[in-house]
């Protein structure tokens, strides 16, 4: 696939909420996720190596939230071998107050495959 294929397939899935679907079809297997330093503050790694522990680290993550009141994420934009898009959304964490979420995400395409991400909120 190419980066505007990929970028096409991960927004209609991410947009369905089909998180590991997008894990297991576009993620390389040595995928690369970096968060942002303030991710710690959250329980979260800033890295973390691999398609299984990506997906590992997702359920565990989804596991923290007792209702999700709205999801949204913009068209991609393409560049060479990235895309980015806007992801948006509305939550509670279990024993926290709601939250506005919004973050940019940046994602390298190589040979058809997700092999780094980077957010940045």
């Amino acid at each position: 696939m190419t980066t505007q294929e990929t970028a096409a397939r991960y927004h209609e899935l991410i947009l369905q909420r089909k998180f590991i679907e997008i894990q297991d079809t576009l993620y390389d297997e040595n995928i690369v996720c970096q968060e942002p330093e303030k991710a710690t503050l959250m329980g979260m790694p800033v890295f973390t190596h691999g398609r299984e522990a990506m997906k590992a680290k997702g359920i565990a993550r989804r596991a923290t939230i007792e209702t999700m009141h709205s999801y949204a994420c913009t068209e991609p934009i393409v560049a060479g071998e990235f895309f980015s898009v806007v992801l948006k959304q509305e939550v509670t964490f279990k024993g926290k107050p709601r939250v506005a979420i919004e973050e940019v995400g940046v994602f390298h395409v190589k040979d058809g495959k997700i092999i780094k991400e980077q957010f940045f909120y």
